[in-house]
Formats: structure tokens, sequence, C-alpha cells
């Protein structure tokens, strides 16, 4: 299920809710009514999971930036 996906990804990057929503759904709503049984489209699902690992591909890849350089 996406909203397992979602609400580990929250956790782990100590991210708000609503700037999950606007960074990857463009909709501050997006997790709550994920929370109250909203299903989005294949598609839609497709473009958050994307997102989210783009967003860790991009942090691990920041942080191993600041490793070399340091």
């Amino acid at each position: 299920m996406l909203i397992r996906s979602v609400e580990k990804f929250l956790r782990q990057h100590e991210m708000a809710a609503t700037k999950f929503g606007r960074l990857a759904a463009h909709d501050p709503r997006f997790v709550l009514d994920l929370r109250m049984g909203r299903e989005p489209r294949d598609r839609t699902e497709q473009r958050i999971r994307g997102f989210m690992a783009g967003f860790e591909a991009a942090r691990d890849s920041g942080s191993k930036e600041a490793i070399h350089v340091g």
C-alpha cells in the first residue's frame, strides 16, 4: 500500500505530511486523503513512488559529496 510507504518516508525524513503533499503531488492534503482511505490512480502512485525514490537518491548523493569534500 502506498500509505505505508509514505508514512515510512515521512518518519525517515522528518517531513510534514503537508510539505510532502505539496512537493510530491502538488496537493497539501494528499497524505491526509490517503489516511482517510483515498486510493490514487496508478499513474499518481507511480509519480509519488518516483518522487520518494528520487528524493532519497538525491539525499544519498548529497551526503556522499559532503563526505568527499570534508
